[in-house]
């Protein structure tokens, strides 16, 4: 005889692989700042929507709450403010000069794809009059705009934040596994940590016009100085921290690579790097958001092409238009230091079992 399936005992299979697909999705939703997808989905499914309901309030209410809050008190008070450059722009103003800056970089893009289609129809007008030898392929020169900007900062910070990685993890696992090695890093650790990015531009500067000297070098010499000052100041919080945590890291295990006789490169690979993983990925994230601060610094005092040379030149600038602009670029490196961080906490939940948020 065939059985017949009770309805109740399917629908409440129904249900638990439901909650089960909403609890396993709940980390990937968490990285991207949208944890309260899950209690809604969660009542979508017939979970209890009072104790959700909160839960939705506090994840998602709250913060929306605060900012439109924030928004009123800035439109409120900044007219009250008045400067040189004119009263403060308020959050009406700003967004007009977000729009403009939008307009001008379309602008922009317009201006150069008609620079190299010219350029294409007066090469091929050369080629087909057999002067080849004429013809000529130039860039297009015109101003960089503001993704152009944002654009290098990012490349910039990378390129940095990428050297003092490569530069803290080992250093830190040597830290971690001799006492020695930690009791001479920490000295100098003590005596630059604390280092201005203000201190080390001078410096950074001379030396990169020191020993780069090519007409053409591979890599611009202020993008490398921005990039070198922005590891200088990047890499304690990843050297500290991986020293740490390669310092705390299970004694029993360390005693079972010792009876098995495990290799140096085996004992960091299968021991030692996946119990530091979590403090090494914190490290990193702080690493990382320090080198977002640090450059816009050295970009705006060394006038460095990027969001922080934007910032200067347009206080220079003096415009009634400035203020605003500044305001948008300040909104600008807040919003993207944010999705850095959600970005290393991305890598840190896939490589790493963690419930920092």
């Amino acid at each position: 005889m065939t059985a017949i399936a009770d309805p109740k005992m399917e629908k409440g299979a129904r249900k638990e692989r439901f909650f089960s697909k909403v609890n396993a999705a709940d980390k990937y939703v968490s990285v991207l700042g949208l944890a309260w997808i899950t209690p809604l989905l969660k009542i979508i499914g017939g979970d209890d929507p009072r104790s959700n309901g909160k839960e939705i309030w506090r994840l998602l209410g709250v913060p929306l709450l605060a900012i439109i809050l924030f928004l009123s008190a800035w439109g409120v008070l900044a007219p009250k403010v008045v400067t040189s450059l004119g009263a403060v722009p308020g959050p009406a103003q700003v967004w007009e000069q977000f729009g403009k800056l939008n307009d001008d970089h379309a602008r922009q893009r317009d201006k150069e794809t008609a620079f190299y289609e010219r350029q294409d129809i007066r090469n091929d007008k050369l080629i087909a009059a057999g002067k080849e030898d004429k013809v000529k392929h130039r860039n297009f020169t015109g101003a960089p705009t503001y993704y152009d900007q944002i654009w290098t900062s990012l490349k910039t910070v990378f390129f940095g934040f990428l050297i003092a990685t490569v530069l803290a993890v080992p250093l830190g696992i040597a830290g971690g596994l001799s006492p020695y090695v930690s009791a001479g890093m920490n000295p100098i650790i003590q005596i630059f940590k604390p280092v201005s990015p203000l201190a080390w531009l001078p410096i950074v500067t001379m030396v990169v016009s020191a020993t780069v000297t090519s007409a053409e070098p591979l890599l611009a010499k202020s993008f490398l100085v921005s990039a070198i000052t922005v590891t200088l100041c990047s890499i304690w919080p990843t050297l500290i921290n991986t020293t740490l945590g390669v310092a705390s890291i299970d004694k029993d295990l360390v005693n079972v690579s010792k009876v098995l006789k495990l290799g140096t490169w085996t004992k960091i690979t299968k021991l030692v790097l996946p119990s530091a993983l979590p403090l090494i990925f914190t490290g990193l994230r702080l690493s990382l958001g320090v080198g977002w601060m640090v450059l816009i610094a050295a970009e705006m005092l060394a006038q460095n092409p990027g969001l922080g040379k934007f910032v200067w030149d347009e206080f220079q600038n003096g415009s009634s238009q400035s203020l605003a602009k500044i305001m948008v670029a300040v909104l600008t490196i807040g919003i993207i230091g944010y999705l850095l961080d959600r970005l290393m906490y991305a890598l840190q939940s896939m490589f790493t079992f963690t419930s920092n948020r």
